[in-house]
């Protein structure tokens, strides 16, 4: 739930999930909505009396996930040799890594084709959800309830929408400003870097 979270608040800051997800605490810099939404869907799944069909479908979807990001890796490692790269590590690894991943996307195929099925229905069942609520530009009554919600969620959960580096810059820049007509820029640095 934890480390799934940040995913969440990740794609809701790019735009790929609703907005309400990319808030933060601002005690805590830990995204909040996203824990309570994470765990209302981990309970919701717990209501199952089949726990090892449940574990199925979220190998599955997991495994070919992580072996589709792998694989575009491997592609861009081959097609832009030269792009800068923050870790570099032996090919073998990820090659490997790829190899297995592979394999647990391939043999539930095979071993139990009806999870596999249900799993794939599952996520495809977020797609008509993403169009919905991100892509397409909803009407102004929809905006309204949206921003009444997001209103609400920040209030509950004591959070912010993170600040972009820009936003930062801009809001850095209007404080030297107004602060250089008075003379106290130097101070206002000083507690900048604090």
């Amino acid at each position: 739930i934890f480390a799934s979270s940040r995913l969440f608040f990740v794609g809701a800051r790019n735009g790929h999930m609703p907005k309400l997800m990319a808030f933060l605490n601002i005690t805590q810099l830990t995204p909040v909505p996203c824990l309570i939404i994470l765990g209302l869907i981990t309970l919701s799944m717990l209501t199952t009396s089949n726990v090892f069909v449940l574990i199925n479908y979220a190998s599955f979807v997991e495994s070919t996930f992580i072996t589709l990001s792998v694989g575009a890796l491997l592609y861009l490692r081959y097609k832009e040799p030269e792009r800068n790269r923050p870790i570099k590590v032996n090919l073998v690894l990820p090659i490997l890594f790829f190899l297995l991943c592979s394999i647990l996307v391939c043999v539930p195929i095979f071993t139990q084709p009806w999870d596999v099925g249900f799993g794939l229905v599952i996520v495809a069942s977020g797609i008509p959800v993403y169009f919905l609520f991100c892509r397409f530009k909803k009407p102004a009554w929809l905006q309204n309830i949206f921003w009444s919600l997001e209103c609400t969620v920040q209030k509950l959960c004591i959070a912010l929408e993170e600040e972009t580096g820009e936003e930062e810059e801009a809001t850095v820049g209007q404080s030297k400003n107004a602060t250089d007509e008075k003379g106290d820029a130097p101070e206002l640095e000083r507690l900048h870097q604090d």
